[in-house]
C-alpha cells in the first residue's frame, strides 16, 4: 500500500466538537451543501468524492491477512468507524493540501493532468456495475479526485524538497540499554549502595526498576535530558552512576552505545521529521486563517456496503503506478 505523506492534518475531533481549529470555529451544521460533506475555506469536498476513498479503505483495512476482518467484533471501537475516521482525515489533509498550494499560485502541468486522465481511464475502467451504482460517479469524477490528490503531493513535495537529508550517525545514533529508575531518594540510594558492591545490574532492576520495561534501545529524545546527556556518553558495558530528574532517579547500564542497523533506519525518521516540520510552519499558518464547516447529516448518512459487492481497493495503487513521480 501506498506510503502516506506525514503532514500536519485537519483533526477529526474538531469537526465533531465544533472546537476550535487555529482562529477559525470548525461549525457543525447543514449550512452548506445537501451533497457536500465538509467545506474548508472556499473548497467542498462532494459525498461523491468521499465514497470513492470511503469504499477503497473499508477493502484495504477491512481485509488482512486473508482475513475479512468485519466478520469480528471490535466492540466500541469499530472498524467501520476507525474506516471513517481513516477517511475524513485523509480528505480533509487532501483539501487543506490543495489550498496551500493555490496559496502558491501552483497547479497540476499539463503533463501532469495527462498522467492523472490515464490513472482516471484504468481505475474507472476497473469498477463493476455494482461499484459504479454505488458510488455514482463518472471518469471525470474519478478525474477531479485524482488531481485534488496529485496537487497534495505536489505541493508537499515542493516545500520540503529543500530539506536538508544529510543526517550524522551521532545524530541518529541508536543504543541498547538496560535502565532502573526509581521515584524515592531512599530507593535510589539503596540501588546506589548495590551497585558499588558490584551486583549483577539486571537483577538490582528486577527488585527496583519501576518502568515497564529495563531492557530497551533509544534514540536522541527519546530520554530525559538529564538522562540522555549521560546514557549517549556511556561506553559498551559501563554503568551511569545515579542521575537525578524532576520525578524521579535513573541508573543506565550501556549494552550496545551503537547499533549500527536500527541507527541506519532511524537516519529515515529524521528526514521525514524534518519534512513534516518543514510543511507544518506553511500549512498550519494557512489553516490558522480558515473558516471550515462539517455537514455530519450527510456523512451519517453514506453507508459502507458490506454485501461483499463493493471490492474496489486499487484507487492509491493506481495513482502511483501513473502519478508516484508528481
Amino acid at each position: 500500500m501506498k506510503k502516506k505523506i506525514a503532514v500536519a492534518a485537519l483533526c477529526l475531533m474538531l469537526f465533531l466538537t465544533g472546537c476550535q481549529f487555529g482562529n477559525s470555529h470548525i461549525i457543525v451544521s447543514g449550512t452548506i451543501g445537501s451533497k457536500q460533506v465538509f467545506k474548508i475555506g472556499k473548497f467542498s469536498c462532494d459525498v461523491k468524492e468521499a465514497k470513492v476513498y470511503l469504499a477503497n479503505y473499508q477493502n484495504i483495512y477491512g481485509v488482512a491477512y486473508g482475513i475479512d476482518l468485519w466478520e469480528h467484533d471490535f466492540g466500541e471501537d469499530s472498524l467501520e468507524q476507525y474506516v471513517r475516521n481513516v477517511t475524513l482525515e485523509e480528505l480533509t489533509r487532501i483539501y487543506g493540501m490543495d489550498l496551500l498550494a493555490e496559496s502558491q499560485e501552483m497547479t497540476l502541468t499539463e503533463e501532469e493532468r495527462g498522467k492523472v486522465k490515464n490513472a482516471a481511464g484504468e481505475y474507472f475502467a476497473s469498477l463493476s456495475e455494482a461499484e459504479c451504482e454505488y458510488l455514482e460517479v463518472s471518469e471525470s469524477d474519478i478525474a477531479v479526485y485524482y488531481e485534488h490528490y496529485a496537487l497534495a503531493q505536489k505541493i508537499y513535495h515542493f516545500l520540503t524538497e529543500s530539506v536538508n537529508e544529510e543526517v550524522s550517525d551521532d545524530e541518529a545514533r541508536v543504543m541498547e540499554l538496560q535502565q532502573i529508575y526509581v521515584t524515592s531518594s531512599a530507593k535510589a540510594d539503596e540501588v546506589s549502595e548495590r551497585l558499588r558492591n558490584k551486583e549483577d545490574f539486571a537483577a538490582i532492576a528486577n527488585n527496583y526498576n519501576e518502568l515497564p520495561t529495563i531492557q530497551v534501545t533509544v534514540s536522541r529524545d527519546d530520554l530525559p535530558t538529564e538522562v540522555e546527556e549521560v546514557a549517549f556518553q556511556l561506553d559498551n558495558n559501563e554503568i551511569s552512576g545515579r542521575i537525578g530528574t524532576e520525578n524521579g532517579y535513573y541508573f543506565i547500564k550501556c549494552l550496545n552505545k551503537y547499533n549500527e542497523e536500527l541507527t541506519e533506519a532511524n537516519k529515515s525518521n529524521i528526514v521525514e521529521k524534518r519534512e513534516k516540520e518543514a510543511f507544518d510552519d506553511a500549512y498550519n499558518a494557512l489553516m490558522s486563517t480558515l473558516s471550515s464547516s462539517f455537514n455530519q447529516d450527510v456523512w451519517e448518512a453514506v453507508e459502507l456496503d458490506l454485501g461483499g459487492e463493493i471490492k474496489t481497493d486499487s484507487f492509491f495503487d493506481v495513482f502511483d503506478r501513473h502519478c508516484g513521480e508528481i
